[in-house]
């Protein structure tokens, strides 16, 4: 597929869509990193982002349908104000937004749909409208200068939720069948407590187990015997 680029009246305008890139080359860095202002990396293979190291002035950045993920680093980019990353694969939203707080300050245009780590309908059928509200407030808490989230203008109230119970509206994946199991393996390597000695737990060794005791039983306290008369003994 061939190499896209704005017209020359809109040269800060840098698009290379469809290349099945797995990393951002050097070249285009070299060319264009000094004076991209916008740069498009939609429908790519991307993995990483390192090559974007060129592209101090960068204001907007697309990245839709990759294959980016939790290890996502960016360099710092104070100009950046708007980021899309919809269709990637993204499932740890803190981790991301504590990322973006550091290294674009100036971020006011985010993105996530299509991602795990945006529950809607475009990635499961059992998330509903209650499920991404609650996370549109916890992005909200994390990046507070943000004007559009998604597809939506970010509202006066939802600011005023956001600030006021945001960090308690993080969306919590349940453990699947696959977890579950897994921590049942773990559990399972747990040795348990046993008062009988160690070669009796041995499953092959069927010998039984003999030794002293430092208490006597005389029955005169048994509550067994409270009940018991002498013509029955």
């Amino acid at each position: 597929m061939a190499f896209h680029r704005g017209p020359p009246h809109s040269h800060h305008d840098v698009s290379c869509i469809g290349h099945d890139w797995e990393d951002i080359p050097d070249f285009l860095g070299a060319k264009y990193g000094e004076v991209a202002r916008r740069l498009d990396l939609s429908f790519n293979q991307l993995r990483s982002l390192k090559g974007l190291k060129a592209f101090s002035q960068l204001e907007e950045l697309i990245v839709d349908n990759n294959l980016l993920g939790n290890d996502l680093r960016l360099p710092r980019l104070p100009r950046l104000h708007t980021l899309t990353l919809n269709k990637n694969q993204f499932t740890d939203i803190e981790a991301l937004l504590e990322h973006l707080v550091e290294v674009t300050p100036a971020l006011e245009y985010l993105s996530l749909l299509g991602n795990e780590a945006c529950p809607n309908q475009l990635v499961s059928m059992d998330k509903d409208e209650d499920d991404y509200q609650r996370y549109r407030y916890f992005v909200l808490h994390k990046l507070t200068n943000l004007k559009f989230l998604d597809t939506r203008k970010v509202t006066q109230s939802e600011r005023s939720e956001a600030e006021a119970r945001g960090a308690f509206m993080k969306v919590v994946k349940p453990k699947n069948d696959q977890d579950t199991a897994s921590d049942l393996r773990s559990e399972s390597t747990v040795t348990s407590y046993t008062p009988l000695p160690r070669g009796s737990k041995d499953a092959r060794n069927h010998k039984g187990v003999f030794t002293k005791c430092r208490y006597v039983y005389y029955g005169k306290h048994s509550e067994g015997n409270r009940f018991i008369r002498n013509d029955q003994l």
